[in-house]
């Protein structure tokens, strides 16, 4: 994969300009995530991934830069995408651009997010799991693709040592931006939005993401029961009918918006 962060074509359509995806994993992950999606993957698209700043086990200076959201941007900046898909924290990210007139306009699949739609929903309770019982994500990543054949102990070592890797400031990076998911102002995302909820999902709570679709201009919602934080690993089957059934109500469906391209940076 590389590593300078630029876009690899991972799944081509076939066919000349078929519309693009572009595939976005999270906190301390790696684009490899997808890899179960990507085999089910809707034909007639272009399906693109990236190592993005915050992969895991790469460089943390992304934590201790400026704006997160800005980094995103500039690893979107310039690309012709008409679909993002994105998890976790990165789906927060996204967002949170939206709010801002970027990506305002971009069809998008938040997959996991998390999400309040009050500020005083936060409270001491919510630090002190999201700090303490932080590695459970990691964990549970553990048990997918090669890390699953390795032994309980060696799993929870590793979920450990990721959490270190993303230390005080990638998890500061992390909390703040949830801490801001209920100032974001949501009303001119104009796009549509697909809402993807793992029922058992011990990071982003279940109903974070129904608050989210709700509070989406053109929000819809897909919850996936028996998944935990990574429901396009967990039920790789019915995330890809997420997101065919998704892909059908777009009006760009299955063509290229040219010469312009879809995503614009605003």
């Amino acid at each position: 994969m590389p590593r300078d962060g630029s876009p690899r074509l991972r799944r081509p359509a076939g066919a000349a300009g078929a519309p693009k995806a572009i595939l976005l994993h999270g906190l301390a992950g790696r684009a490899d995530v997808w890899r179960p999606f990507l085999d089910r993957a809707p034909g007639g698209w272009e399906w693109w991934d990236v190592e993005l700043p915050w992969a895991g086990m790469t460089d943390t200076a992304w934590a201790q830069r400026s704006d997160p959201v800005d980094l995103l941007a500039e690893v979107l900046d310039g690309q012709r995408f008409d679909l993002v898909v994105a998890h976790s924290f990165t789906a927060n990210l996204l967002t949170e651009a939206g709010s801002r007139g970027r990506f305002r306009e971009l069809p998008a699949v938040l997959v996991s997010p998390f999400y309040r739609s009050r500020a005083d929903e936060f409270d001491w309770t919510s630090i002190s799991y999201y700090l303490n019982e932080f590695h459970r994500t990691f964990l549970e990543a553990m048990t997918l693709g090669e890390t699953a054949r390795f032994p309980q102990s060696y799993r929870t070592w590793m979920a450990h040592r990721l959490r270190d890797w993303v230390g005080p400031y990638g998890w500061m990076r992390f909390f703040d931006t949830y801490l801001r998911s209920p100032l974001l102002e949501l009303s001119t995302t104009t796009a549509p939005r697909l809402v993807v909820v793992g029922e058992q999902d011990i990071a982003a709570r279940p109903e974070d993401g129904r608050a989210l679709a709700a509070a989406l201009p053109d929000g819809r919602l897909a919850r996936l029961p028996g998944c935990g934080h990574f429901p396009m690993a967990q039920d790789a089957d019915g995330f890809a009918r997420a997101v065919a059934d998704f892909l059908t109500t777009l009006p760009s469906e299955g063509r290229r918006h040219e010469p312009e391209p879809s995503m614009e940076l605003t």
